[in-house]
């Protein structure tokens, strides 16, 4: 199926509005100790630790997917329309870096590993790379995947290790990884068919990645090989997030993942209301927010 072509598309900026703190939010991010959330109507909202507020300035009302930041002051922010938006003040205005009006390509997922150098990636092995904190975006082009076919598989999550290397969690099972910032890139075999929705590398440098019906899959080597881990779970995991020594995990079904032991398991409790969970973020103080298309829903334990 090909994309929507839309030329006449005219992008508008976000609205502000009084319910802006229930929109959905589908990612959320710390600059400094400030929470940023994104999610549908370009809305973006911000906290410094009490109630959340809707950012001054937001230049286009499509959906927004991921945000990152580097300090407490540059971030970006992508989504549908293939959209970049970028901030120099904490997420309180912004500018738009990139858009695509003709061919609605979302992008998935944005990191930057300093205030110059950052990927985001998308629909179809769609990857952006800039070494200019994203003034221009060069197209990477990924290699055919193992057993051939086309480079052709959404990317969901790309995420990253201290040491600068990069990871991309994607359907089909499919990781990828890159050690030059993100010009090239090689697949990692899983041994999974389903899609990886999220990932994350922990501190002690082991990588998790997560997905579809609750699967998680583990690895210790740098992605040379895996294990499955053990969630408790059948609802599909939509983030990650390490806070001290737990890792915890949201997810569809209202499900919430703790795992103590580096995520080889997970203890899995559910919320009575069942309510689809699709972000979360250790805030300053250290409780973990946890976000759904209600917006912040809890806060959960440390």
């Amino acid at each position: 199926m090909a994309p929507a072509n839309t030329p006449h598309l005219t992008p508008q900026p976000a609205s502000a509005s009084s319910y802006a703190g229930k929109a959905p939010v589908l990612a959320s991010a710390r600059a400094g100790n400030r929470v940023v959330s994104v999610g549908d109507f370009g809305t973006v909202m911000l906290s410094d630790g009490g109630a959340f507020r809707q950012a001054r300035e937001v230049p286009v009302n499509s959906t927004l997917n991921a945000v990152a930041f580097v300090d407490e002051k540059f971030g970006w922010a992508v989504g549908h329309w293939g959209v970049i938006l970028h901030t120099q003040d904490g997420g309180d205005t912004w500018t738009r870096q990139r858009i695509d009006t003709a061919t609605d390509r979302p992008l998935f997922s944005v990191h930057f590993m300093d205030r110059n150098h950052g990927l985001a990636v998308g629909l179809w092995s769609l990857v952006l790379t800039t070494s200019d904190g994203g003034k221009t975006w060069e197209n990477v082009i990924l290699p055919k995947p193992p057993g051939g076919g086309r480079g052709d598989r959404n990317l969901f999550k790309v995420f990253g290790s201290n040491d600068g290397i990069l990871y991309i969690a994607a359907e089909r099972g499919t990781v990828l990884r890159s050690a030059d910032r993100g010009k090239t890139w090689t697949y990692l075999e899983t041994g999974y068919k389903g899609s990886f929705w999220t990932g994350l590398v922990l501190h002690d440098g082991a990588l998790i990645v997560a997905g579809l019906r609750g699967t998680a899959y583990r690895s210790v080597d740098g992605g040379k090989s895996w294990s499955p881990a053990t969630t408790n779970t059948k609802s599909s995991i939509t983030d990650l997030v390490e806070s001290g020594p737990a890792l915890f995990g949201v997810g569809l079904d209202g499900v919430i993942l703790k795992s103590t032991d580096g995520g080889n398991s997970f203890v899995a409790r559910q919320r009575d209301d069942r309510l689809a969970l699709a972000a979360a973020v250790v805030a300053g103080d250290g409780s973990l927010l946890i976000f759904s298309k209600r917006g912040l829903v809890s806060a959960a334990e440390r």
